[in-house]
């Protein structure tokens, strides 16, 4: 759809998955709604929509009409920082208020004489237990109230609930005279929520480190060349086409090319690659990199929003906030969880108030509370969002960025990969392979071979004079036969160079040895060159596309993981047996036009596999797009990385086996997170309505399922890729 438009809106008020479920489906029955996704740990919604049928001031009204308020995501926010404040004054004010309520109640129980009375008394508790009810939580009062008036129900209307059933009913129990008081309970389970919602908050900051990290790489200042005049000036403030003076260990402002000297980056922060990589007059340059060791000028290429750093931090942000299929499952569940959970707590009281202790209105209501308190929905929530932002946050520090949520889960079902050859199994430009001379000195040989081909634009000549380090010899008379080869004079010897039928209509001579030799080579899938002096020949040189030095290991540890592996290329079949042979692939696929790639894909899907594409062309990007899994490296073309799943910006493939095992770690995470979520709440409904749990016990039971998920999701930051994993 052409007016397709997306806006990211933080959205406040939200308490549990219920909140978020809510957002979603009001939002996705608004005309004009494409698609609505709400994500509770980021606190922010995703929402496509057509401008034509819907602006986003009324997308925000309608999130303010269900109950929440909403606004379009400012750059310097910190929101998540900013709620961690909050909640953590909340708890404080609270803990002054509750922390004698509960001394007063161990007071009571262990008949401390040394107590003071007055902290004993009913008013004083009143007194004590009311702000806590009413100030530290108003905000569980407020979210009940604005959900019910729309019709839904949510954690705080559970909390409301069951706190103002132990406030009020012990109000009533001091006007009548009866001295059972539960004033510390509602007040030390609002305290053990806050404290709950706390370390939510702390945890939800962590998850976002990997972002921060990032936003925190881009230098604050420029050192502008303009008019001759070298000025300091805000980042912000670079316009295109600036030249801009780096010297040795400053970090790049933007993103650019070189147009003055040489030098090594550290590009750590983009590919996860620890060794500083050689740059020269024409090669570009990424911003937040940091320089080597000499000043270098670069013109400003792309800025802001443009900029690869910038492009990075969008993709996980748009990750972070995405959901994968696994968490619908679990809104599905907290959407009809809270009105089941007050049915069974209404369910409890009844049943204890007239069938277990004859009209014993204490214990039922207990019993009642008890059970709302211990259902809270939150881990149930968090399970699934921690998982994911801690997951692409650390995927991110490895140079792999996840596009999305639901690739994060596809990927660890994976069973089968496509590799493309050129330029992702091997380096993609040819490389000198072998040497072989006939009486001639071998560096001779390279050196005259290579001065003369330095008069040739075709990428073999290029490999050719890129395998010498000294500087090449004076050529005259080249003259270049096409589809033959090329002859030239250095330094008064006529020198030939070509394949072997150029040979032949030159009657130069080669022994069988030699012949025997060319064949064996070109049975490696490489190609061959001849060289002749004086029209005697001299030897050949053997060109290839070298097989990257981690492929054939990385395409082991796939294998090991039970993954298929097919090669694809357009190369003819001799070429492609030879480096599929070389790398231990079985499956290849030669001769295969670019339109055709995708087809491929297709038919082993049509086998019911799960397959992932990586390539890093344009001609991948169909084939990429058609995958389950597009992987394109990040050396790669914009098309290859904009069509693809996940981009790797390293140029190796050990990168895919990294990208598969992080999404296996994340899915365990994530169904470990689910399993105690439910667990807790499986488990602890029943024992609360049969009574066997204090409603104080409760609390601190569903602060601690909340605070268990988060830090098990948390424990993915410390995840190391290790080449023996399986």
């Amino acid at each position: 759809m052409n007016n397709k438009k997306q806006i990211r809106l933080d959205i406040d008020g939200m308490s549990c998955a219920a909140c978020a479920a809510r957002i979603e489906k009001q939002l996705n029955k608004k005309e004009g709604v494409l698609s609505a996704n709400v994500n509770l740990t980021t606190e922010k919604a995703t929402i496509d929509f057509d401008p034509e049928l819907i602006t986003v001031d009324e997308i925000i009204d309608k999130i303010e009409k269900i109950g929440f308020s909403a606004s379009e995501i400012s750059e310097t926010q910190n929101k998540l920082e900013k709620e961690t404040f909050l909640q953590k004054y909340k708890l404080l004010f609270s803990i002054i208020f509750s922390l004698p309520l509960l001394l007063s109640m161990f007071a009571h129980m262990f008949k401390w004489t040394w107590y003071p009375e007055i902290l004993l008394s009913p008013v004083t508790q009143l007194i004590l237990a009311t702000p806590v009810q009413f100030i530290a939580g108003w905000q569980f009062y407020k979210g009940a109230y604005l959900n019910l008036k729309q019709g839904g129900a949510n954690m705080d209307v559970l909390v409301a609930l069951g706190t103002s059933a132990a406030y009020f009913y012990s109000i009533y129990n001091l006007f009548t005279g009866v001295n059972e008081l539960y004033f510390e309970t509602s007040a030390i389970l609002i305290t053990l929520i806050l404290l709950g919602k706390y370390f939510e908050a702390r945890a939800k900051s962590k998850t976002s480190d990997a972002i921060k990290k990032l936003i925190g790489l881009q230098p604050k200042t420029a050192k502008v060349l303009r008019n001759g005049i070298e000025t300091e000036i805000p980042v912000e403030k670079v316009v295109l086409d600036d030249i801009i003076i780096v010297r040795p260990g400053e970090k790049i402002p933007v993103d650019g090319v070189i147009i003055e000297g040489f030098t090594s980056i550290d590009e750590s922060m983009i590919s996860g690659e620890s060794l500083p990589v050689d740059k020269k007059e024409g090669d570009e340059v990424t911003g937040a990199t940091v320089n080597g060791h000499n000043v270098i000028k670069i013109k400003a290429t792309r800025l802001g929003k443009d900029t690869v750093l910038a492009n990075i931090i969008k993709i996980i942000e748009e990750a972070q906030g995405s959901k994968a299929p696994i968490q619908r499952t679990a809104d599905v569940i907290s959407n009809y969880f809270v009105p089941i959970v007050v049915t069974i707590a209404v369910i409890t009281f009844v049943v204890w108030y007239f069938f277990i202790t004859n009209n014993d209105f204490t214990a039922s209501i207990l019993a009642f509370t008890a059970v709302l308190v211990i259902a809270c929905p939150c881990a149930l929530g968090l399970a699934t969002p921690t998982s994911i932002m801690v997951g692409t946050g650390k995927a991110a520090e490895y140079g792999i960025l996840f596009k999305g949520g639901e690739h994060l889960e596809k990927t660890h079902k994976i069973n089968v990969i496509l590799f493309d050859k050129t330029g992702t199994i091997t380096k993609g430009k040819p490389e000198v392979t072998d040497i072989l001379t006939s009486n001639i000195d071998k560096k001779e040989f390279l050196l005259l071979s290579a001065s003369a081909e330095n008069n040739s634009e075709h990428p073999i000549a290029k490999a050719i004079v890129n395998k010498v380090d000294e500087p090449l010899l004076e050529t005259k008379e080249v003259k270049a036969i096409p589809g033959y080869g090329l002859e030239a004079v250095i330094e008064n010897k006529k020198i030939h160079i070509g394949n072997e039928r150029y040979f032949k209509d030159l009657n130069i001579k080669i022994s069988d040895d030699f012949l025997k030799s060319k064949n064996k080579l070109e049975e490696e899938g490489k190609t061959v060159v001849m060289s002749a002096v004086n029209n005697e020949f001299k030897g050949l040189i053997a060109v290839a596309d070298v097989v990257k030095d981690d492929s054939k290991q990385a395409i082991k540890m796939l294998r090991d993981l039970n993954i298929d592996i097919y090669m694809v290329t357009g190369d003819n079949k001799k070429t492609a047996e030879a480096i599929a042979k070389k790398v231990g692939i079985e499956n290849f696929f030669a001769e295969v036009l670019p339109e055709n790639k995708a087809e491929k894909v297709k038919e082993i899907q049509n086998q019911g596999k799960i397959v992932a594409m990586a390539g890093d062309g344009i001609n991948d990007a169909p084939a990429l797009a058609v995958a389950d899994i597009g992987i394109a490296l990040g050396t790669g073309t914009d098309i290859a990385i904009e069509t693809a799943d996940i981009t790797l910006m390293k140029d190796n493939l050990t990168s895919v086996v990294t990208a598969i095992l992080i999404g296996k770690a994340v899915m365990k995470n994530i169904k470990q997170n689910l399993f105690w979520a439910l667990f807790y709440n499986s488990v602890g409904i029943p024992v609360a309505a049969a009574g066997l749990l204090n409603p104080v016990i409760a609390g601190a039971a569903m602060a601690f399922s909340s605070v268990s998920v988060v830090t098990n999701a948390l424990r993915l930051k410390k995840w190391k890729f290790n080449i023996n994993m399986r």
